[in-house]
């Protein structure tokens, strides 16, 4: 119990460039995990963002795959997974939601909720999951703040409430008054250092001589109005999912992120209970349970491997200790589980619940595997959409068809995009949500497997997964539609329908087939 107390798993969420993988990088820093912080785009901090590891996010200074980062900050274990903010890239951190136990969003000042926010806060709401705002880059011209409560309010569908307050914004930013600590912290900009932070009554002739009698008779009012109009924080409100704490800083400048990170590590909660579809799974029980939300390919250049990431749901992980994994019904024993500092590693001996460990995987795991000490469980929820662009994908180096094959296999576990044979042809034809996929998957076939693929265009409306209890029925649809038919990486039915007309026509004449366009990992 000493050991799941301590632990804070959480992910980092937003719409592309509101300052997630920044934010990670100055937790890290007062994690004391990294001593200078790098920077996603920056032609002076020559040192790229620890999270963005990938060659690609290095170039084009955006993240699409989520980071697993550990530090230990005063007495508590901080797992952090920073996902990517790129609407093509959500199905990843929509399965990255199901490992972790709350949410920070970050909003940009300037712009508001956009609609990735939006997004992902159904996901957070449909499973209760509490959420932190850290409104970023108040050293910029931005909204008013008591318009951008009113938004995040309105757009978010949460109530909220303010722990801290800032002083003017752009240019004149002064710093943000502490609510939740009752302090004063004056803003001076530093991308790698830290400010200094005073106690200070709101009351006193102190906080006139630091900012000013005009901004601090104004800093009072709008405090009085946020006592008046906002609900004063309430710890069990906020595990409920029912209220979100808003922070006030800039990510960039290191301002505003300790007192989030203080203020996080205090009232975020330990590991929460998982539901499995046989029962209830909760962190203290003795024996171990985990599951797979996440395979990366190629986190080590050298070599080539994969790796599974099994966030450990309750009891304790032994290294070298036997676990049943559920689908296969094999045992396997771990030799170097790691816990992970986005692209480097350590080996561990054991982890908690809570933790999320790396496991070297030779293709023995799928996204949503469970691992028992001899249960029979299966944990629900890792989505997969039905894809929105299909392209065939074809080799444009005969002598390397080997590597391809590998490369596509290997990519497709990672689940950034999927797979299917078409019955027809034997074609391969690659599914995603969206364009930059397709270009993520040609740079890291050449590059990480020194394969090179051309893309053919096809014109699909939607892929969806078909089931039927009346097995004549679905024989005769697959006869008919024969030209249309294609396997999943798991050899399941797909129907690749080529518009919505045909779609709706199917659906008519065949009333016993289930259409299906998510499937559940």
């Amino acid at each position: 119990m000493n050991e799941i107390e301590k632990r804070r798993t959480f992910a980092i969420i937003s719409h592309p460039d509101a300052g997630k993988t920044t934010l990670t990088e100055k937790l890290l820093l007062f994690g004391g995990q990294i001593q200078v912080a790098g920077a996603v785009k920056s032609n002076k901090i020559k040192k790229t963002a620890t999270s963005d590891w990938m060659e690609i996010e290095k170039q084009r200074g955006i993240s699409v795959t989520t980071s697993v980062m550990e530090f230990d900050y005063k007495q508590y274990k901080v797992n952090i997974l920073d996902t990517p903010g790129h609407q093509d890239f959500a199905e990843d951190t929509f399965r990255t939601l199901t490992a972790v136990d709350s949410v920070i969003i970050v909003v940009d000042g300037a712009k508001g909720v956009e609609r990735q926010t939006r997004r992902l806060m159904e996901v957070c709401r449909m499973r209760n999951t509490p959420v932190i705002i850290f409104v970023n880059k108040m050293d910029r011209e931005g909204k008013d703040p008591f318009d951008l409560l009113d938004e995040l309010e309105t757009e978010l569908q949460i109530h909220v409430s303010p722990l801290s307050w800032p002083i003017e914004q752009g240019l004149r930013f002064k710093g943000v008054y502490n609510i939740y600590e009752q302090s004063l912290d004056l803003y001076t900009p530093n991308k790698q250092l830290v400010t200094e932070k005073k106690p200070v009554d709101i009351n006193s002739a102190q906080l006139n001589e630091n900012i000013g009698d005009e901004l601090a008779d104004r800093l009072r009012e709008e405090l009085t109005l946020i006592e008046g109009v906002y609900p004063s924080f309430d710890l069990p409100s906020y595990l409920a999912g029912e209220v979100a704490p808003v922070f006030f800083g800039s990510a960039l400048n290191n301002f505003g992120v300790q007192e989030l990170l203080d203020c996080f590590v205090q009232i975020a909660p330990n590991p929460r209970p998982v539901q499995a579809i046989e029962r209830i799974v909760k962190p203290d029980e003795p024996k171990f349970t985990g599951f797979i939300f996440k395979i990366t390919a190629n986190i080590d250049p050298n070599h080539r491997s994969c790796v599974a990431f099994c966030k450990v749901c309750s009891g304790k992980f032994v290294r070298n200790a036997p676990y049943l994994h559920v689908r296969n019904r094999k045992t396997i024993r771990f030799s170097s589980p790691t816990q992970f500092m986005a692209q480097k590693k350590n080996t561990i001996d054991e982890a908690y619940a809570g933790d999320i460990i790396g496991l070297p995987d030779t293709g023995n795991f799928k996204i949503g595997d469970t691992l028992t000490e001899g249960e029979d469980l299966h944990f629900k929820g890792l989505p997969s959409f039905s894809p929105e662009m299909f392209k065939y994908i074809e080799n444009a180096d005969p002598m390397k068809s080997k590597q391809l094959n590998k490369g596509v296999d290997q990519l497709m576990d990672e689940g950034i995009a999927q797979l299917f044979v078409n019955q027809f042809n034997g074609r391969k034809i690659i599914g995603t949500v969206g364009q930059l996929q397709f270009e993520v998957i040609q740079y890291r076939l050449e590059h990480e497997y020194n394969a090179t693929c051309r893309w053919e265009p096809l014109s699909l409306y939607k892929a969806c997964w078909i089931d039927s209890d009346d097995k004549a029925e679905l024989e005769a649809f697959k006869k008919r539609k024969y030209q249309f038919m294609a396997k999943d990486k798991s050899g399941r039915d797909v129907f690749l329908a080529d518009s919505n007309y045909v779609l709706q026509m199917a659906q008519m004449d065949f009333k016993k087939i289930k259409f299906q366009f998510t499937s559940e990992l």
